[in-house]
Parts: structure tokens; sequence; C-alpha cells
């Protein structure tokens, strides 16, 4: 594999691990706050983050060595609706600048198994963020998300709040695999 897309790989298996922690922690902190469909939503999250962080350590393959880490907003926030707004940043800055510039590089390599990964994951940021915002909007006027379901497709980690009688929008895998919060 070539280096660059190794080490764009390592930064963004970092970003997504770390995401799947931080939404995890920023859950405790909706439900303590009366919102816990928020709290399902940034769990159902959590998992997808995941689940891309998965997909981006099975396209390294053998790589060993240090992970980087990238520095993202968000870490010392302790409201939900700040705790969201700081999701927002971090699921934008994802999709519009981080993996855009990470499938550039891995495309004009050759790295096709790292390109499908990234691409599944910039797909499901767009929806993970204009979810936060949804949930941002009802915190914002002291109101928990409507949201009686929230689904997670485990295989490329798109979250919906609707139930869906259809295969997965961004990977076509089947509804059957959903994962349920």
């Amino acid at each position: 594999m070539n280096a660059m897309t190794q080490d764009n790989l390592r930064s963004a298996f970092g970003g997504e691990s770390m995401a799947h922690m931080r939404y995890r922690i920023w859950a405790q902190t909706a439900d303590k706050e009366g919102f816990p469909t928020v709290g399902r939503l940034f769990m159902a999250t959590s998992d997808a983050e995941e689940v891309h962080a998965t997909l981006h350590f099975k396209a390294m393959k053998d790589i060993k060595g240090d992970f980087a880490v990238t520095s993202m907003a968000g870490f010392g926030l302790t409201t939900t609706s700040e705790n969201l707004q700081g999701a927002i940043d971090g699921e934008v800055f994802e999709y519009t600048q981080m993996y855009p510039a990470y499938i550039a590089v891995a495309e004009m390599q050759e790295e096709k198994q790292a390109v499908r990964a990234m691409q599944f994951a910039i797909e499901a940021e767009k929806v993970h963020a204009e979810l936060f915002g949804i949930a941002k909007e009802a915190v914002d006027q002291g109101k928990d998300l409507e949201a009686e379901t929230i689904i997670l497709c485990p295989v490329c980690g798109w979250v919906s709040i609707k139930e869906h009688d259809d295969n997965c929008p961004l990977c076509k895998a089947k509804k059957e695999l959903f994962v349920t919060y």
C-alpha cells in the first residue's frame, strides 16, 4: 500500500475511533439532561463510527506502527446542545475536507478498498450531520428528538431516525442486517 494512503487511513481510523468514544460519552450527557432519544442517536452514530474505523483498519491490512490522531473540535463541551454542535462540526469537516482529500489520494494510488471504505464514510457522515442538526434544533427548544426508532446499517454506518422498509440506501445491505436503537 502506498505510504500516503496508509497515513490517511491511519488518520481516518484515529478520527473515527475518537468519534466513536466521544459520541458514547455524549450519549450519557444527553440521557442525564433528559434527552433519551438524542442519547440513542449518539449511540447509533457511535456504532456507525466504529463501522467506519473497522473498514479503515481492514483497508490498512497489516500496517503496524503509531496511528496519527486528527485534532478535532468538540472535546471540552458539556451540554447536549454544545455536544451536538461539536458532532455537526466534526461530521461536516469529515465529509467536506478530510475524506475528499483522502479519497483523491487513494484513487490516485489505485487503492480500491481504501476508496470504498472512505466513500461509505463520506456519505454516512452527511446523514449524521443532518440528524445531529435535527436533534440540536429539538434540544435548543427544550425537547427531545422525536424518533421512535433509530436504525444503523452495520455495513456502511448509515443511520436513520425513520422506519425503513428498503435495503440500505448507501451500500444496499439487506434491511434484515439493520441494528435498531
